[in-house]
């Protein structure tokens, strides 16, 4: 059985977004592009309404554009058990209110069990300094944290 991964809306973003002129996100960018093309069938990828609500905002056009990459994957529902720990992650000031998104998509990936969360938002989510205290919120109601982490840190090694 493959990983489960729970993808959020950043990598669809730079799935499908201009190539930006900071060379740090276009590097990501072509990145992200390169680990869906190889990796991402070593995986099965899910996503939520929270996901597809993200993806379907902005220019229509780049929106279709991120929704096609979204329609074949499937969804994860978004259970009261997982909002009630979202807001721990809000209510223990571990993430801002204005992150309520982002623990959202945390508490959904726990709740499901994925193996990992895969994302390019490294003030909220891949970000080492909250590491420790997400997995400790999510174990104190009876869930595993996902390995929140990018595209770069989930490449398989060749033989």
């Amino acid at each position: 059985m493959h990983p489960q991964i729970y993808v959020e809306t950043s990598i669809i973003s730079y799935l499908t977004a201009r190539p930006s002129k900071n060379l740090i996100v276009a590097a990501n960018q072509q990145l992200t592009q390169e680990w869906w093309e190889t990796d991402s069938s070593q995986f099965n990828l899910y996503v939520s309404r929270l996901v597809i609500e993200e993806a379907s905002t902005g220019d229509e056009i780049a929106a279709k554009q991120r929704l096609s990459i979204i329609d074949p994957l499937p969804l994860l529902d978004i259970t009261n058990e997982a909002l009630n720990l979202a807001n721990r992650f809000i209510e223990t000031r571990l993430l801002p209110q204005k992150a309520s998104r982002d623990a959202a998509h945390i508490a959904i990936a726990a709740y499901h069990g994925m193996d990992y969360l895969l994302t390019w938002n490294c003030r909220h989510l891949a970000n080492a300094t909250l590491r420790n205290d997400i997995t400790r919120i999510c174990q104190s109601v009876g869930y595993e944290s996902p390995v929140i982490c990018t595209p770069q840190e989930l490449i398989i090694r060749g033989e």
